[in-house]
């Protein structure tokens, strides 16, 4: 729609694609609204659209991921978190252990992370896990703990959820909803989630291509959620040197594609400590809107990932590079 139209030339299209039996999602961006019509599409591309009041053009969206496209929506969309923005050149630093394990734990990690500034705290109440005897998380208590720190620092947290059971659970307490890699083509939880109010971080499945990666987003978004952010974890390849393989090309492609907010995890795509650091300032330079580390005081105790885990005060450390590659690259933290 151009940029004067009206909400009554909006209506009007809107109607019009109903009456042609086709599905209208409408995008307000800043600027502009976009109509994204989903249908025959030789029956709607037939209609004159461009004689319709309000009506800049139409365009023919070719691929399967129709609304997480740049055709859809050519500007960024930022999604917000709490007090925390992705997106749109701001850059989230996402911090804190990987399971949340003891009271004591989350808050010696979320106090730190907090003072050296991370934007959202990261913590799973619930863990999938390779072996079925392995650390599983703590859950609702684990929740419950993740609740009384953003209390105590005023810090948003994300959270992962398994199972569609457990969206409302774990949306009633985390303000960010995670999708692990294991759970991308999960798509009755991500269409479960696209009926929900709460942003949602996507990961990339660990064989995924970013086609596929993409697709999985759209499950959420035309379901009527549209705060979705991508995660790029690392993928797997023949590479045995790292835990995974960081496509750290996955940005700027991504960013070419959709107008989704993409993070990247160094930590989970490394496997070790000693590469985090290096992975994250990639991330910052990359085209990225954010990162995930994992930060454990204690991570040779850890129940789950201490090998991957960086020390508080690395952590601190870390971000000092991270605000000077920021003001480089003119992103706001």
């Amino acid at each position: 729609m151009r940029g004067t139209a009206t909400r009554e030339d909006i209506a009007r299209v809107v109607a019009r694609l109903a009456e042609v039996g086709a599905d209208a999602h409408v995008s307000a961006g800043k600027h502009r609204t976009v109509i994204g019509a989903v249908g025959d599409r030789e029956i709607i591309q037939e209609l004159p659209w461009e004689a319709f009041p309000g009506v800049e053009r139409a365009v023919p969206v070719l691929k399967p991921f129709r609304f997480v496209s740049r055709d859809f929506r050519p500007e960024d969309t930022v999604v917000e978190v709490g007090s925390a923005k992705i997106g749109g050149g701001h850059f989230a630093p996402i911090a804190g252990p990987c399971a949340v394990e003891s009271r004591d734990q989350l808050f010696a990690a979320a106090e730190a992370v907090v003072a050296a500034g991370a934007r959202i705290l990261r913590g799973d109440a619930f863990k999938p896990r390779t072996s079925p005897y392995a650390f599983q998380g703590l859950g609702e208590k684990a929740l419950e703990l993740l609740a009384e720190v953003r209390q105590e620092f005023g810090i948003p947290f994300v959270a992962e959820v398994l199972d569609p059971r457990d969206v409302e659970l774990v949306g009633a307490y985390a303000d960010l909803i995670r999708v692990g890699t294991r759970n991308m083509a999960n798509f009755t939880l991500l269409a479960e989630l696209g009926r929900q109010n709460k942003p949602v971080m996507l990961k990339r499945g660990l064989t995924a291509t970013i086609d596929e990666w993409l697709n999985a987003a759209e499950y959420i978004y035309k379901e009527g959620n549209h705060d979705v952010v991508l995660c790029e974890r690392g993928i797997r390849t023949f590479e045995t040197a790292t835990r995974n393989t960081l496509d750290i090309s996955a940005a700027p492609v991504v960013k070419a594609m959709s107008h989704l907010p993409i993070v990247i995890d160094p930590s989970h795509s490394a496997g070790y400590r000693r590469l985090v650091a290096p992975l994250a300032r990639v991330a910052v330079v990359s085209g990225a809107d954010g990162f995930m580390v994992d930060v454990h005081a204690d991570p040779e105790n850890a129940e789950v990932d201490g090998a991957q885990a960086i020390l508080p005060i690395e952590f601190a450390a870390l971000m000092e590079d991270v605000r000077a590659l920021a003001e480089v690259m003119g992103l706001r933290l």
